[in-house]
């Protein structure tokens, strides 16, 4: 009998490879590149347009936009700006306006659509960076910074340095920490309105161009004019955290009906803005990692994004911390081409103390919105930024 004696195949080698092709990830391989260093990123989705990418987001000034200049993309972002978009809108739960704002275009927090930023940021790399379908199920540590990881379709790859941004269910933040997100008591019901003009015109009047709240009874609607005419809608509840899950196996009716009830007594026009949602309603339960999440220096490996930091919405830093992580490491690397450990030292010294103060900031603001008068305390908040 003849045995197959077959060498195992070597894996490949990269010596700078990023789990995760969002925001992040993308940015720090987009300035990489600018500085004439590769790197390729695994991605678990099969294409960019396998699924939406969320709704709008407003990018800041000394963070996101940032990082679209260190990654020379900022002109090219201008022209994805939503005019209109920084308009706000705030109800009550009578449906009366308690306060607006008009986007006089000088703000310092524009719109863009999160689709259109990925895909400004994809065009961005050299063909083949990406690397589609490559679901990553672990890594290990092999001594001397280098790490193998491993992928569902059972090939590997090793790499001299590892950047984990995939997320906030990450797959190399063990290698790390032993944090794991948490549940924050609030989920969201994410829902949309198309061609809301035409199809909901009541409800493109009562939401406006740009963002839109309404709060009361610890609970709120909270929605967004998107780029293309549609409205972009968050239904947010305080919940045990296994609410969420009984809403994907009802039918489109029932389930509108069981996010309803939860609104009862509220003007009409608010409650139309769940009732005549086109599609299904996703649910979305909203976890954080600790504030203050850190980890010792680790050789060869590091995070970025939600995998460093997950944090709750209500402080719109998520996607913003992310484009900058990846753009400062990417900096820190080209600045220590020789000394990547120097890098990642200079990076997380950095990281740390701005993640953890948007991070407070987010918790901060998720008890002032929900919690006990969140309304006024939100339109405090808001009077107080004006000011």
């Amino acid at each position: 009998m003849t045995l197959n004696t077959r060498p195992t195949p070597t894996p490949t080698h990269h010596p700078i490879a990023i789990v995760g092709a969002g925001l992040g990830g993308l940015a720090l391989a987009r300035v990489l590149h600018v500085h004439g260093i590769e790197a390729v990123i695994y991605e678990r989705e099969a294409g960019r347009h396998v699924r939406t990418q969320g709704g709008m987001l407003d990018i800041h000034e000394d963070t996101g936009q940032q990082a679209l200049r260190a990654a020379g993309l900022y002109d090219r972002f201008r022209t994805l700006v939503h005019q209109g978009g920084e308009a706000t809108r705030v109800l009550d739960p009578q449906g009366t306006v308690r306060l607006q704002e008009e986007d006089e275009g000088d703000g310092t927090r524009p719109e863009v659509d999160r689709g259109q930023l990925r895909d400004l940021l994809l065009d961005s790399l050299p063909e083949g960076t990406v690397r589609w379908g490559s679901k990553v199920t672990g890594a290990r540590a092999l001594g001397g910074g280098r790490h193998e990881v491993t992928l569902a379709d059972g090939t590997a790859f090793t790499t001299g340095l590892l950047v984990g941004g995939d997320g906030a269910w990450s797959k190399i933040r063990p290698l790390v920490s032993r944090a794991v997100p948490a549940y924050t008591g609030i989920s969201f019901v994410e829902s949309d309105l198309l061609d809301a003009d035409t199809r909901h015109p009541d409800s493109a009047a009562l939401v406006g161009g740009g963002s839109f709240f309404c709060l009361g009874d610890e609970r709120g609607i909270l929605a967004h004019r998107e780029s293309d005419g549609s409205l972009h809608l968050y239904t947010a509840l305080k919940t045990g955290p296994d609410w969420a899950a009984t809403l994907p196996g009802l039918d489109a009716d029932t389930a509108k009906k069981a996010v309803l009830a939860h609104f009862d007594g509220w003007d009409e026009g608010l409650r139309a803005l769940i009732a005549d949602a086109d599609g299904a309603l996703i649910p979305r339960p909203i976890h954080a990692l600790p504030v203050g999440h850190r980890w010792d220096r680790v050789p060869g490996v590091t995070l970025l994004g939600d995998a460093a930091h997950l944090m709750s919405p209500f402080a719109g830093e998520g996607a913003n911390l992310a484009l900058f992580d990846g753009a400062e490491l990417g900096r820190a690397i080209a600045a220590h081409p020789d000394a990547i450990e120097s890098a990642l030292a200079a990076y997380e010294e950095a990281l740390f103390p701005r993640s953890e103060a948007a991070a407070a900031e987010s918790a901060a603001n998720l008890e002032l919105m929900f919690g006990e008068q969140g309304l006024e305390r939100l339109l405090a908040m808001f009077a107080s930024h004006q000011q």
